[in-house]
């Protein structure tokens, strides 16, 4: 009698921690129960993966979908409706809200807000405040609940941790590791006149320059040494903090993101103007082919897109009035696999840094690979198709992409989370049935 599944992906290359082979997939319960040469079993649904490459789901673990207080800019439902239409299974998603994230209340409220809205899985940081910090340790515990975030600088009120004291506080509570945006607020303080004497997005990493990053990751290090506390350095963009973190990877992980990867300064700011304007900022090409040296000798573990949504007429202020972040879970997929076309990565360790890296940092429970018993999570892509990345494809509430116009080569042709086809040939498919994702370390008692 043969075997039955809920669904089977045939014929495509999938990538496995053992390689990349041609295999069917069968699915069942959600979870991944076969994988081999199933011609001869039935299923309720079949995708037909002929020439195309099945990768494990490619997860964003840092994205700000701006509920509750800022919707007009995006909400959970359209920031993850972009993630899907992009190839992406689960994102994680930061506190800076309106009120922020820095209670169980407000963050159980996250919680239930993304019930039959949230288009893929979904976990939302905690951020730390100096009036929560003796909850952390319990709070981090909460199920759905992706662990603690630390602004250093670019944060404002309550989130805004720019002191050391407090900060020794955050990482002394708790063992979860803690996710940090390493910019140091007092010498942000004291040079933003490079910006106001500018009044022009150029001068953006002038203002916020490496010592500015390189100052606050090392006070970072140096107290989480000290508290014996794993960290998560995020959107690392300077060639200094590189080389610093490659030393002291016994503690700490370490993210870059697309656009670090992608664009420089000066080029641009004079290209794109305020849509370039993003914390910390893009930097000149040393700093680039910096971040692709880290890439390739293992010092990065994730890829995060730190999508951070305005709308054209916020970022149509004038510099530095105007807000800081850009668009970026639904072009993460296409981006990097045009540059895995172009040499400068291979698929596998794409794979690594967008689904088993996410999956290692943070301890989830069932994702991250193709393997038996694993959530039946798939971006399905095809390697070879020829796109352009437009404005008009983008699905998130504000409408733009600063790679309006770009050609890539590689395209996520389908989204498929716990089995169900979410997103198939730039159209979503049914409702949305995102759930809580699943921690090691925050499982329900």
């Amino acid at each position: 009698m043969s075997e039955t599944f809920d669904l089977i992906i045939r014929g495509g290359a999938i990538v496995t921690p053992n390689g990349t082979a041609q295999a069917d997939i069968g699915v069942a319960g959600g979870r991944i129960t076969a994988i081999g040469d199933l011609a001869q079993a039935e299923a309720a649904n079949a995708f037909d993966a002929s020439g195309l490459t099945v990768l494990p789901g490619v997860i964003d673990t840092q994205v700000h979908f701006r509920e509750p207080g800022l919707e007009h800019k995006e909400d959970l439902s359209t920031g993850t409706a972009a993630a899907a239409m992009g190839g992406v299974v689960a994102i994680f998603e930061m506190p800076n809200t309106k009120p922020g994230t820095t209670t169980e209340t407000e963050l159980k409220d996250k919680l239930k807000r993304a019930q039959g809205r949230a288009w893929t899985d979904h976990a939302f940081f905690l951020g730390a405040a100096g009036d929560n910090v003796d909850h952390l340790a319990q709070w981090e515990r909460i199920p759905g609940c992706a662990g603690i975030k630390v602004f250093m600088g670019s944060s404002t009120g309550n989130l805004l941790v720019a002191d050391d004291a407090t900060l020794a506080r955050v990482l002394a509570q708790g063992t979860r590791r803690v996710a940090v945006h390493c910019e140091d607020e007092e010498r942000l303080i004291e040079r933003k006149g490079l910006a106001e004497a500018a009044a022009h997005p150029r001068a953006h990493h002038i203002w916020r320059d490496e010592e500015t990053a390189l100052k606050a990751t090392t006070r970072l290090i140096r107290l989480a040494e000290k508290a014996r506390r794993r960290v998560h350095v995020l959107h690392v963009t300077t060639a200094e903090e590189m080389a610093y973190l490659a030393g002291h990877k016994d503690l700490a992980t370490v993210e870059t993101t697309p656009q670090h990867l992608t664009l420089a300064a000066p080029e641009c700011y004079e290209q794109l103007g305020t849509l370039a304007q993003m914390n910390p900022p893009i930097r000149e090409a040393r700093h680039r082919d910096a971040l692709w040296a880290a890439i390739n000798d293992g010092t990065v573990d994730v890829l995060g897109s730190d999508h951070a949504p305005h709308t054209l007429e916020e970022k149509g202020q004038p510099y530095p009035k105007s807000p800081s972040g850009m668009t970026g879970v639904q072009t993460l997929v296409p981006i990097m696999l045009d540059h895995v076309h172009h040499g400068r990565l291979s698929l596998e360790r794409f794979v690594d840094l967008t689904s088993a890296g996410p999956s290692r940092i943070y301890n989830l429970a069932g994702k991250g690979r193709i393997a038996l018993g694993y959530d039946a999570d798939f971006t399905i892509v095809d390697l070879k198709a020829k796109r352009t990345i437009t404005n008009r494809w983008i699905v998130s509430r504000c409408g733009w992409t600063p790679f309006d116009g770009k050609k890539v080569t590689g395209w996520p042709l389908a989204t498929i989370i716990r089995g169900h086809i979410v997103m198939r040939e730039d159209s979503l498919i049914g409702d949305p049935m995102g759930a809580p994702v699943r921690f090691q370390e925050a499982y329900p008692e």
